[in-house]
């Protein structure tokens, strides 16, 4: 039995959750969507899959986005939710050795980008915002800390996880990146209608940041998109799109505009 997740700070919470109600130890498979769809995805029968598309081989499935809803029978939970945190936390709610409803209230505000201003232009002042930026898998594959994080947030208070001296590091790196990449956005972004267009193709190495500071930058917008190579080959170029925190006037959905490849130009 594993624990098939994906590198985000939902994900993270997703295998805290399954781990202690199920007694299933790291390490965690780690596992973009994208494996899904090219059909790389090493799921095997027994897994535990959350946060991310459903999988045949799979013994159990938790998920909540709408575009990853399936029509058939299966064991576990979908539904609705601010997170998929919050539906392995409300099937397994009486299986926990510890009260993780302030970690599942965290996913959901941050999975669902539920933020203040203050929040995205100061992470650095609330704990739970700044870790969740320490998780990433746009710099390659960490699952060491990943998987260290898991038992972090298992064993102990929220105080105590900042303070480890592998955490501490990511979040003063994430605090330097963070500030340098509103000038990064403003240099290689520009505005089309109402879409923020971030391209950087043109850079070796992507610059990384606070995803959501783009919406306070542009507050004109409602949609973000950002362009970039997915490694130094340059042989796939990856697109981000989301939907403005603090701008609700966007009248497409975006994840299922994105299930429908034939509406975009080749360019993108």
């Amino acid at each position: 039995m594993r624990i098939v997740t994906r590198p985000d700070f939902d994900g993270v919470v997703c295998a805290v959750l399954i781990a202690d109600a199920l007694g299933v130890e790291p390490p965690v498979y780690w596992v973009e969507p994208n494996d899904f769809s090219r059909g790389s995805a090493d799921v095997r029968p027994g897994d535990i899959v959350a946060n991310l598309p459903y999988h045949p081989d799979c013994d159990m499935w938790f998920d909540h986005h709408s575009t990853n809803r399936i029509d058939r029978p299966f064991k576990g939970l979908f539904r609705d939710a601010p997170s998929a945190a919050r539906n392995v936390f409300g099937y397994f709610t009486d299986r926990f050795r510890q009260d993780y409803s302030e970690l599942v209230y965290w996913a959901d505000r941050i999975d669902s980008a539920d933020f203040t201003r203050d929040e995205v232009l100061h992470p650095e002042k609330y704990d739970y915002v700044l870790l969740s930026m320490t998780v990433s898998g746009e710099k390659g594959r960490e699952e060491a800390y990943w998987n260290h994080l898991v038992r972090l947030l298992r064993e102990r208070r929220i105080e105590q996880v900042m303070s480890d001296s592998e955490v501490a590091t990511r979040c003063r790196m994430v605090i330097r990146e963070n500030s340098e990449y509103a000038g990064w956005l403003r240099q290689y972004t520009r505005i089309e209608g109402q879409v923020a267009i971030t391209d950087f193709r043109s850079l070796d190495q992507p610059p990384s940041g606070n995803r959501f500071l783009a919406y306070s930058l542009f507050p004109e917008t409602v949609v973000s998109v950002r362009i970039r190579f997915e490694n130094l080959q340059k042989q796939t170029i990856v697109v981000n799109i989301g939907h403005s925190i603090f701008n609700p006037n966007c009248n497409v959905h975006v994840g299922r505009l994105l299930t429908r490849p034939q509406h975009f130009q080749s360019e993108l």
